[in-house]
């Protein structure tokens, strides 16, 4: 996606970030992107990642997962150690609460990756990381066309808005990184967020301002982005994000502006308590 850079959003040279260059082998089976993403972790963040789950078994041939599909027990075990070899290898503690889909594959990576840490903290089930949950208003027109057109056309017409039942894409978008940001941990933690490739594939085209993406956009399963955000009021914060290696820093302000001129009302936002935009 990165070919599609313009100037509401900015990749971050390398020599601005702390460098982590782990060691220790990458648990089998993980994506190869996220040790790339590792390495170009800055310091002190309140940082999360937020992340498809783990392996799980097949879906059907429209690419429609059912939600009582369980991970699979690869997927166990490279949940488990994922977690394990964050909380060895980073400069930041995984001793916080995590949220997640309420979907039982997502709340099983979560807590195994917290148990591969050595932690047992709380996991919220949060209804937006729910598939197709943050983009969808009215499920009974959507879910049916979901099911119908595949998850990548449903994707594209999302971000197209040529979709009934959904959200404006900058909506979806901007309810995810407003969800992120009333959850922050504190700074020199990570704080896990759990959810579907759905989720992932449209926030990361929403915050990359593209209005279709491929099959080599899809996120692979336990793949995940890191995102922190300025120490500033929402709305005027950066929200900053590597992935597959690559660091971006996207303003909030361009999203706001992106979804005001589509003819949206910012009443129908899940902004935080106390911003005011006008």
């Amino acid at each position: 996606m990165s070919k599609y850079l313009n100037s509401t959003l900015s990749k971050v040279s390398a020599d601005k970030l702390a460098s982590h260059t782990p060691s220790a082998p990458a648990p089998s089976h993980l994506p190869d992107s996220m040790i790339s993403s590792v390495r170009l972790l800055p310091e002190n963040e309140r940082l999360i990642l937020f992340t498809r789950h783990s392996l799980r078994e097949r879906s059907d041939g429209n690419g429609f997962a059912s939600y009582q599909l369980p991970l699979t027990p690869k997927g166990r075990v490279l949940a488990k150690s994922w977690g394990r070899w964050l909380a060895g290898h980073l400069p930041y503690s995984l001793d916080v609460d995590s949220i997640s889909s309420p979907i039982k594959r997502c709340i099983d990576t979560a807590q195994l990756m917290q148990e591969g840490a050595g932690l047992k903290r709380d996991i919220t089930h949060q209804s937006l990381l729910v598939e197709p949950g943050s983009l969808v208003t009215e499920p009974e027109i959507a879910n049916p066309i979901f099911k119908e057109i595949g998850v990548l056309n449903f994707i594209n017409r999302f971000l197209q808005g040529n979709l009934e039942g959904t959200k404006n894409a900058y909506q979806g978008g901007l309810d995810i990184l407003s969800l992120f940001y009333q959850n922050q941990p504190q700074h020199g933690h990570l704080m896990l967020a759990v959810s579907h490739d759905t989720l992932l594939s449209a926030f990361l085209a929403v915050m990359f301002d593209v209005e279709e993406i491929d099959w080599n956009d899809w996120p692979k399963m336990m793949e995940g982005v890191f995102l922190w955000f300025d120490d500033k009021p929402f709305d005027q914060a950066n929200a900053h994000f590597i992935w597959r290696g690559q660091v971006y820093t996207r303003p909030i302000s361009s999203l706001l502006n992106g979804y005001r001129a589509a003819g949206y009302h910012p009443s129908k936002l899940l902004l935080p308590p106390g911003v005011q935009w006008t």
